[in-house]
């Protein structure tokens, strides 16, 4: 049932299209920075036109996501402790992908670097904004698919275990809370909703990657 007229907005939701109050930058400086990232205070104009400030947190990489399965439907996950959250984390390979690195790119990267697996098929699963409130990050994810092994290369600043687990058990952990990681729930579900559309495999299409948007300059 639709809901009572005054409560309902028939605002096009296509990109790019209809009118919203937006937000106006005046001034930013630059609160602090690494090489991963850059938190910028911003002097603001708020929609209603009153002044304000904003703090943005911007993500110098693109972040990737690879749901990786096999021919037993075998899917592969990656424990690890988170440090912002004090929590040991079960996750799908994923990582930042560096300037002049493709999305394809270096999705294959942290697969292979994580877990030792190559992928010989690779389907776009899904572009994301994250916390898009405070921060500009974007990620993309993928399924891969025809998999062989090899050795794992993780980072120093990784410390690893990886498990093969049926894909069902993995999204049952989504849905009872034991995957919590954004990428990964996206990623799990994703495919499951495909399965439920089209219970055949995905026909092997070529693979349209982007890099990451510029950063609007002040």
């Amino acid at each position: 049932m639709r809901p009572p007229a005054a409560a309902c907005d028939d605002a096009p939701m296509e990109p790019g299209s209809g009118t919203f109050g937006r937000f106006v930058r005046h001034r930013r400086r630059t609160a602090y920075e690494n090489p991963w990232i850059t938190v910028w205070h911003d002097d603001v104009s708020r929609p209603d036109g009153s002044p304000g400030i904003y703090g943005l947190v911007h993500f110098e990489h693109l972040a990737v996501g690879v749901v990786a399965i096999d021919d037993q439907d075998l899917i592969v996950l990656v424990g690890q402790h988170r440090y912002a959250l004090d929590e040991v984390s079960w996750e799908i390979p994923e990582g930042g992908v560096p300037n002049g690195e493709t999305a394809l790119e270096g999705a294959r990267r942290e697969l292979r670097e994580e877990t030792g697996v190559e992928a010989a098929e690779w389907h776009p699963l899904a572009e994301l904004t994250l916390s898009n409130s405070v921060t500009d990050e974007r990620a993309t994810l993928f399924l891969a698919t025809r998999l062989s092994h090899g050795d794992a290369s993780p980072e120093p600043t990784e410390s690893l275990t990886v498990r093969w687990l049926p894909f069902t058990e993995a999204l049952a952990m989504v849905l009872d809370g034991r995957i919590t990681d954004a990428l990964s729930v996206v990623g799990i579900e994703r495919v499951a909703l495909a399965r439920l559309a089209d219970p055949a495999p995905p026909r092997s299409e070529p693979v349209v990657s982007r890099s990451r948007p510029e950063p609007v300059s002040g």
